[in-house]
């Protein structure tokens, strides 16, 4: 008899347990928009009452003390929620502009009537990748290889991953790989790639093909059109951008100076006999 009255009680004592579990003040839902470094974005918490009363004067509060976002206003927010029902919280926070991209957790504390909760939200600094493009040219010529050297800046808040640029010829004759594995372009850095071409066209442009993934690590691909710089010859002698072949001009002074030497010479051999031979007269 005893043995069944304690499984009674204990019976009863779990289902007021989890009656007490089931039935709670709770934030059921978080929402805000994708926030970078340096933005703001409201903030909603959604907190449901499954209590068996209404309560007046709800009040829910955030803690910014460690994370790198700070509240626009307010950082506590009160009101009313009726048996089974829910209301929203409305924040506006804003992301650290030095904040690095990443998951943060913010902690709240919600209190009605003498009861406190504590728990705590995650926010999501996200990061945009913005590359930009520039080449440099060794030799632009028509018709003489060239190097180009493709920079790649990164400007944006979080890294480009796994990034591939693919050349597609216009203008010119690839001489080296067509596509190149780069890796990572952090943020705030540059990458360079190098490739050796024979220029054959005054209107070459270096077509690229990118692709990276970025911080949600999804695929991205992005084509680029830059114009490449391309002399005729005379107009690169005329800039200085090549020097002008002398090699001819000095041959000829040589052979000239050669055959002044060998005049010399046989005037002076000619001069000589000739003076020999009145001193033998003589």
């Amino acid at each position: 008899m005893k043995n069944k009255t304690t499984i009674a009680i204990a019976g009863i004592f779990l289902v007021l347990l989890m009656t007490s579990m089931a039935s709670a003040m709770v934030v059921k839902s978080v929402d805000y928009d994708k926030l970078l470094p340096g933005e703001e974005t409201g903030l909603t918490l959604r907190v449901e009452n499954n209590l068996d009363d209404d309560y007046k004067d709800v009040s829910l509060s955030l803690d910014f003390s460690n994370v790198p976002l700070s509240p626009v206003g307010s950082s506590e927010s009160t009101t009313d929620i009726d048996e089974g029902d829910s209301e929203d919280f409305n924040f506006k926070i804003k992301a650290s502009s030095s904040a690095a991209p990443g998951d943060y957790y913010i902690l709240y504390v919600l209190k009605f009537e003498n009861i406190t909760k504590t728990g705590t939200i995650g926010v999501t600094i996200s990061g945009n990748v913005d590359l930009s493009f520039s080449v440099s040219q060794d030799n632009p010529v028509i018709n003489q290889k060239d190097k180009i050297s493709l920079k790649i800046v990164n400007k944006g808040f979080a890294d480009a991953k796994f990034a591939t640029v693919r050349i597609v010829p216009s203008g010119f004759t690839l001489l080296s790989e067509d596509e190149v594995y780069i890796g990572t372009i952090s943020s705030d850095d540059f990458e360079t790639v190098d490739f050796d071409v024979l220029l054959t066209s005054q209107s070459a442009i270096l077509n690229l093909h990118i692709e990276y993934k970025d911080f949600e690590n999804n695929l991205q691909k992005k084509d680029v059109n830059l114009p490449l710089t391309v002399y005729t010859r005379e107009k690169a002698l005329e800039l200085g951008i090549i020097a002008k072949n002398n090699t001819t001009t000095y041959v000829i002074v040589a052979i000239v100076l050669i055959i002044i030497w060998f005049v010399y010479r046989s005037f002076k051999k000619r001069a000589k006999r000739k003076k020999a031979e009145a001193a033998g007269r003589v």
